[in-house]
């Protein structure tokens, strides 16, 4: 089976139809494990900041921008970085962090020791005209060649064989995620975007919820997550619950986990486009509040109105448009619990995107995936 979320990659579904829905019962504890979460929603919702730039708000303008945090990229890597393609395509690295310093201590358990991995981590490739975009998950406990990497703070790291994917992040931040992605890619990175699960749970509280669909029970003792095969509204800590959850459906693997990552930014990318936030001034500085609290980007796009502007960009994009798939990967021999790069198959998702074109469905045939696809619906 392909490690696809959707049926043909480059080939855009038809939205599904919503039925009524319910209130998920589940009440997830804050545990340790909570630090998968879903990213996009960031760059959907502070689209809706361009308009407090019209409404005389400038005060409110000021402290979003306060709430900003960047990252200089371009300042770390240098020119040692594959080259820009200007075709009017956009390449966004988006992570998901587990760092507990703040809030995140509570959420996620354990303790504060300085460090953080990225659990989660996706390739955005905007197509040119901005109306659609391919979604490349890439497994955590992939075994990559970690390239030498100089971080924000200017320290040197030095290149490591046979290490986890998520291991970058750890080892020096941003710039070194990065550098590893373009190393394995071949392709450059326009931007970048973290998020920390806390701010998540907020945002999705803030929407009012996603809604979702579950074609089989969920029950996971580890995530806390309980739901009945049917239509629900999930709340924050749902969310979270859900797109961490493992063990309470299909075979328990981190691929199935990402399968059902998948899905559930399908349905957020589709709450963010029908909530209707442009109507209620409350609503569009909430969510704008709480997303601008919540990210982190490269210094490019490291103001309200930078960050604005580009995701202004994105507003095109529905759910329908989006195709997500997973890196081509095998499973190590070695190891049941790590994945390993599929190369040849990898070229042709990279290849792809770096010509503007459409992901093959063959790049996907014959490659390790999880047993989720289908479970959750939007």
């Amino acid at each position: 089976m392909p490690a696809e979320s959707t049926p043909e990659p480059g080939i855009p579904g038809e939205p599904g139809s919503r039925a009524p829905r319910q209130r998920g019962k589940g009440r997830r504890r804050k545990t340790r494990s909570a630090r998968r979460k879903a990213l996009l929603i960031t760059a959907w919702t502070a689209a809706g900041v361009v308009v407090l730039g019209g409404t005389g708000a400038g005060i409110l303008y000021f402290k979003l921008n306060g709430n900003l945090k960047n990252v200089d990229i371009n300042g770390a890597l240098g020119t040692d970085r594959p080259t820009k393609v200007d075709n009017g395509s956009q390449n966004i690295l988006v992570l998901g962090s587990d760092t507990r310093s703040g809030s995140n201590k509570k959420l996620g358990g354990g303790a504060d020791d300085g460090s953080a991995r990225s659990d989660t981590a996706m390739v955005v490739h905007v197509y040119k005209g901005h109306k659609k975009a391919s979604v490349v998950s890439i497994p955590r406990d992939t075994l990559v060649e970690r390239p030498s990497c100089t971080d924000a703070e200017a320290v040197t790291h030095d290149a490591a064989s046979g290490v986890m994917f998520n291991s970058a992040y750890s080892t020096g931040g941003a710039a070194c995620a990065v550098k590893t992605v373009e190393s394995m890619t071949g392709i450059r990175m326009d931007h970048y975007l973290e998020v920390d699960f806390s701010g998540f749970r907020k945002l999705i509280d803030d929407l009012g919820g996603v809604d979702i669909t579950t074609t089989k029970d969920i029950s996971d003792r580890d995530s806390h997550l309980h739901l009945k095969a049917g239509p629900h509204t999930l709340d924050g800590e749902q969310a979270l619950g859900l797109v961490r959850t493992r063990h309470g459906v299909g075979d328990g693997s981190d691929l199935g986990r990402i399968q059902l990552q998948q899905a559930f930014i399908k349905a957020l990318v589709q709450q963010v486009k029908d909530v209707g936030v442009l109507t209620s001034p409350k609503k569009l500085y909430d969510l704008a509040d709480t997303a601008t609290k919540t990210v982190t980007t490269d210094s490019e796009i490291g103001s309200v109105a930078e960050l604005a502007s580009f995701a202004d960009g994105l507003k095109g994009i529905n759910s329908s448009r989006m195709t997500m798939v997973t890196m081509p990967v095998q499973y190590d021999a070695a190891d049941a619990n790590r994945v390993l790069v599929d190369k040849a198959k990898s070229k042709l998702v990279w290849d792809a995107l770096k010509n503007d074109r459409a992901i093959p469905a063959a790049a996907t045939k014959g490659t390790a995936t999880g047993s989720a696809k289908g479970v959750v619906t939007s």
